[in-house]
């Protein structure tokens, strides 16, 4: 009897371990809620949020709302699967939670309780509702919809009725997935009140231009000003080639009551975006890069005064871009976050008095660590003395879960979604490494370590190369370039933020804008030649990967490596700056980060750094992915780079999606694009 016990004992055991150091894989990661979208109630007692699920089986995702004590406690599940309900927000009043659903066909508005009863459907707007804001003082609300206002050719030639032809007269045909529709996004006003919700008034009427944009745009782009009367948004009015050519997007304001709209930064010619009136109505606030053309320039945090038609730049000595902000009521303080340093944090800024013009004070961080903040929710009492922030707080070993954060930073974890999985998960050892590039700086990298790692062992290691070309290798939990998927199949990852990112600099970030081909690709060199002296790199088996420019610094590195890698991967990459140029849509990044285009005298340095240029020296075997509908870089990118790989004798594949676009979203894809990423890797480096 003791020895069964015994057996018992040991099997439970192991068991427990097992449990406990579960091995992450891509079908994991896909049982994963993806948690978003914070909202604290009216009264700042409630945050409703939103997790998305997918299934694998049915190869789709739903969405889901649920509310849970801002002081902690139960999280309640309000929708079913049924309605798959999105952008979830309090009425202003708090007594009803406004949200949008397909369930009857097209996206129109719901509202139910805040217990989730009494769920209705208010609209039934022609072509559904793309985005939706309510007046602070409820009379209002204005929303989203498409306006057809192209012909296609078989409506121009009616004798033709099963003609596919297209007549193109201008750039912007096409943009990132999609061709142009014949429609634009128009932003409509009408009344709003507790019953049907009736169509609206068409604030951009017969203007073929697109607000929200296209096909990013969000609620973020329209809000209310506090009495309902003036409604701000985002649009680019430029249209066809102009548009492609151009970042200059503005501030228009519409005034409800007389249906005038004036233009408020008709003066900058970059991009003005996300408007949002101060909580007293006084000031607006807006995003704002300086540089045409420029899509990755600073993005500044401004504040127009309408009592003195003054402009604030409130980060004028903050050399950081800002992603998103908020307002509070606490003497007009903002809070937004930023990347610093491989990491996106909150700041706060408080706004001063000065002797001639109202200031705001230096920036300050609000939260500090290793880890990323997406997205927050702010809330302060009636007596401006107590500021609680709700964020959606990720890392390389957290998905997305909601901390609240008080004035001093202290965190506390809201929601635990995905405890249940993350805690059996054996993660690996994050670390970071200073390391000195060939123009003697300081370059950040991540080094992403195995479980389990033994310092008796040596390791294949992968050099990640990210893309944007300037979006930040920061704390992000991600879906596919996954660092600690990577170290669960036995790889060191080293993971640089090489030139051309942000969150260190303007400077820094501005070093890659034509020169790809340059320091950035010295970077990845320097992070890779450091990492050999880790014990536990085997420096014989290292590869390196990426995703757009991530891919085309794996193209060029493959001409360029000597001898340093023994496999690529390059996902949707640039691999002939000429042909690229050609045919890809957003003309102000290409003429931006070329700094011109081909047949420029003098040509521009980017041409003649293309990777297709030094094919000669390819001799490592090449896997190559790419996407029918990736109209950013288009799919002969890659159709010209296995053409070459093979008339090379290269060993190389080509792995090819026809429904994806620059990225890979469908969950079966994305598993199969996991299942010969890593067969990939063990044939050549294991």
């Amino acid at each position: 009897m003791k020895n069964l016990f015994l057996v018992i004992f040991c099997v439970f055991s192991i068991s427990i371990v097992g449990l406990a150091q579960d091995k992450l894989t891509p079908e994991l990661l896909f049982k994963l809620g993806r948690v978003g979208n914070p909202q604290i109630s009216p009264n700042g007692t409630v945050v409703l949020y939103e997790v998305k699920f997918f299934s694998l089986e049915e190869n789709n995702s739903k969405n889901y709302i649920y509310s849970v004590p801002i002081n902690g406690g139960v999280a309640t599940k309000l929708t079913n699967e049924s309605l798959s309900a999105f952008n979830a927000k309090w009425r202003p009043d708090g007594k009803k939670i406004n949200f949008l659903s397909a369930f009857t066909g097209s996206v129109q508005l719901f509202d139910m309780n805040p217990d989730g009863s009494g769920i209705r459907q208010l609209s039934d707007i022609n072509g559904g509702i793309l985005a939706y804001k309510v007046s602070p003082t409820m009379n209002r609300i204005a929303y989203a919809t498409k306006v057809k206002l192209d012909e296609a050719m078989n409506e121009i030639y009616s004798d033709l009725p099963k003609t596919s032809a297209r007549m193109v007269d201008g750039l912007f045909y096409r943009h990132w997935d999609a061709w142009h529709d014949y429609t634009y996004n128009h932003i409509f006003v009408t009344s709003f009140d507790d019953g049907k919700i009736k169509q609206g008034e068409d604030i951009m009427k017969d203007e073929k231009f697109d607000a929200p944009s296209r096909p990013f745009g969000s609620d973020d782009e329209f809000n209310w000003s506090p009495d309902g009367k003036k409604l701000a948004y985002t649009c680019k009015k430029l249209h066809g080639t102009q548009e492609a050519l151009s970042t200059n997007t503005d501030i228009f304001i519409y005034n409800a009551e007389t249906k005038t709209t004036t233009n408020l930064t008709e003066n900058n010619n970059g991009y003005d975006r996300y408007p949002q009136f101060s909580i007293d109505g006084k000031h607006i606030a807006w995003l704002s890069m300086r540089r045409a053309g420029n899509e990755a320039d600073k993005n500044r945090l401004m504040v127009y005064y309408f009592d003195t038609k003054q402009n604030i730049e409130v980060t004028l000595l903050f050399d950081q871009t800002v992603n998103n902000f908020e307002w509070s009521n606490a003497n007009n303080t903002l809070y937004f976050t930023t990347t610093v340093e491989g990491t996106k944090q909150i700041y706060q800024a408080k706004e001063i008095g000065g002797k001639t013009a109202t200031t705001y004070a230096s920036v300050v961080p609000i939260t500090k660590g290793d880890h990323d903040y997406t997205g927050f929710d702010v809330f302060t009492t009636a007596d401006k003395k107590i500021t609680t922030i709700v964020g959606n707080k990720q890392s390389h070993t957290l998905p997305s879960e909601l901390f609240v954060i008080d004035a001093k930073g202290l965190e506390k974890q809201l929601t635990f979604t995905n405890k249940s999985i993350t805690d059996k998960i054996k993660w690996g050892k994050v670390e970071k490494r200073w390391v000195t590039t060939t123009d003697n700086k300081k370059m950040l990298v991540w080094i992403t370590n195995p479980p389990n790692m033994s310092s008796s062992k040596r390791y294949p290691a992968l050099l990640y190369c990210q893309g944007g070309p300037q979006s930040p290798v920061s704390q992000s939990f991600s879906y596919r370039w996954n660092f600690q998927l990577m170290a669960a199949n036995g790889f060191v990852v080293i993971s640089p933020n090489r030139r051309g990112l942000p969150g260190f600099g303007s400077e820094w970030n501005d070093q890659i804008i034509g020169d790809y081909g340059g320091q950035a690709m010295r970077d990845l060199l320097s992070a890779t030649d450091d990492a050999v002296n880790i014990p536990q790199v085997d420096r014989t088996r290292m590869g390196a990967v990426g995703a757009s420019f991530g891919g085309f610094s794996v193209y060029w590195l493959a001409g360029n490596h000597n001898k340093r890698f023994k496999t690529f991967i390059a996902h949707c990459g640039m691999f002939n700056m000429e042909s690229w140029y050609g045919s890809t849509e957003e003309m102000f990044f290409a003429n931006n980060d070329n700094q011109g285009s081909y047949w420029n005298i003098p040509r521009p340095k980017n041409f003649d750094n293309s990777p297709h240029r030094f094919v000669k020296n390819w001799e490592a075997p090449i896997l190559i992915i790419h996407n029918e509908k990736d109209y950013r870089v288009p799919l002969t990118q890659g159709l010209e780079a296995f053409t070459a790989a093979q008339v090379k004798g290269i060993k190389s594949k080509l792995l090819y999606f026809p429904d994806e676009n620059h990225w890979v979203v469908k969950p079966q894809n994305s598993v199969l694009w996991q299942r010969e990423f890593f067969e990939w890797l063990d044939i050549y480096l294991k």
